[in-house]
């Protein structure tokens, strides 16, 4: 698999990456197998995905566990990317998260280590500071950030503690970061790894109409503000986001290419893209997702699912924070 580095560090990594999130069921994806989520995580390593995306958030550190538990042997041979959450921020709680999810995940060092949201309480120069740090200890080898917006690019860009790269929702049905992060991304240096980028299975076909889609997994400001776990206080345009749907559908069927890997090959053909993050349940889904690597897409076909995406783009607007009216993406 075509590999990508990351600049400011030594690594190289997939260009699709394994989610972890997912493999420990719960809230948002339901009952899991644990004997599934580690078939699905050494299928990914035996597709040439090197790359393994985690965080202690997902299921309080049952993601890194698993992780280590299916590649524990191959750790030289893969690339570990995990996060701190903000309230985690401040210059000796993020020394003792890392050292948690070392812990977590048997392993010596954190490949890339990530900010998962801003947090406007905590200096950020202070935490940057921090994770350099850590990284001078051998205990990351590189760090870059998530969910980070216009003003905290900045921040990153004028600091002398240089990040590798900024984690950002991003897919045909969500493309809130065309409109300025991701210019400022190509034009500061950072790559963007995308996730979401199959939108939760909404871009794999799997759901007809907005009915079908359950209430964890239409919290988006996709739908309208009235299902009963949304965080937002919008109308939605969930019409809209079925006939864009239905038009993505139908042009997968014409190039004779599935739909959720139609949609994978898209990101890793935009500028700016370094990756992108796809999970799977069990190992049958990661071989279909692992073909994409392999599509070369045409310049008529990447035209075409812009125009086909461009009315929904342009509904949902800059807000790159797929939840919530009021941004957290700053």
């Amino acid at each position: 698999m075509e590999k990508f580095a990351l600049p400011n560090s030594e690594l190289e990594i997939s260009r699709l990456i394994f989610g972890c999130w997912a493999i420990v069921g719960g809230f948002n994806w339901g009952p899991q197998d644990e004997r599934d989520s580690l078939a699905a995580i050494k299928m990914a390593y035996d597709q040439g995905i090197t790359t393994f995306d985690t965080a202690e958030a997902y299921g309080g550190g049952a993601s890194e566990d698993l992780l280590a538990k299916a590649l524990g042997e191959k750790r030289k041979d893969i690339i570990i990317a995990s996060k701190a959450g903000p309230a985690d921020f401040a210059p000796e709680d993020i020394k003792k998260a890392c050292e948690r999810g070392l812990k977590n995940l048997k392993t010596d060092y954190i490949d890339l280590y990530q900010l998962h949201w801003p947090n406007p309480e905590i200096p950020l120069e202070e935490t940057l500071g921090a994770l350099q740090e850590l990284r001078n200890e051998g205990k990351i080898r590189a760090f870059g950030v998530s969910n980070f917006g216009n003003k905290s690019l900045e921040t990153c860009k004028k600091s002398s503690f240089k990040i590798s790269s900024n984690q950002m929702a991003y897919n045909l049905l969500f493309r809130a970061i065309e409109y300025s992060i991701l210019p400022q991304c190509i034009s500061d240096g950072v790559p963007v790894l995308c996730y979401s980028p199959i939108m939760q299975g909404l871009l794999t076909g799997k759901f007809s109409s907005e009915t079908e889609v359950p209430d964890d997994r239409a919290r988006t400001r996709h739908f309208t503000k009235e299902r009963p776990q949304s965080r937002h206080q919008e109308d939605g345009c969930e019409e809209l986001t079925f006939q864009t749907i239905s038009q993505i559908k139908d042009l997968s069927k014409e190039a004779n290419i599935p739909m959720g890997n139609l949609s994978l090959a898209w990101l890793l053909h935009q500028e700016g893209i370094a990756a992108a993050i796809v999970g799977g349940r069990n190992a049958a889904q990661v071989r279909k997702n692992a073909a994409s690597a392999q599509l070369a897409l045409t310049p008529a076909l990447v035209a075409a699912l812009n125009d086909i995406t461009r009315p929904l783009k342009e509904a949902l607007g800059p807000n790159a924070d797929l939840w919530q009216s009021e941004s957290r993406v700053v």
